[in-house]
């Protein structure tokens, strides 16, 4: 499966760990809720456009409970 995801400003917690919502497509359209406790690249790739896109995305988030996430 694959899945485009695109970060929100939302963090929530699971499992008693901070996670950020990302939104999620499908290849087949189908729309879905991502929740992602970290992210990284592999320790051999130049990680320096990720870090700067990653930035870019991720703006100072706000915390929401999860049972308002999971509508």
């Amino acid at each position: 499966m694959k899945i485009t995801i695109t970060a929100t400003g939302v963090m929530t917690t699971m499992d008693g760990v901070p996670v950020r919502v990302w939104r999620g497509t499908t290849a087949d359209g189908v729309d879905c809720i991502v929740f992602v406790h970290r992210i990284a690249v592999a320790k051999d790739e130049d990680a320096s456009s990720f870090e700067r896109d990653l930035v870019e995305q991720l703006p100072p988030a706000e915390m929401i409970p999860l049972r308002k996430v999971l509508r």
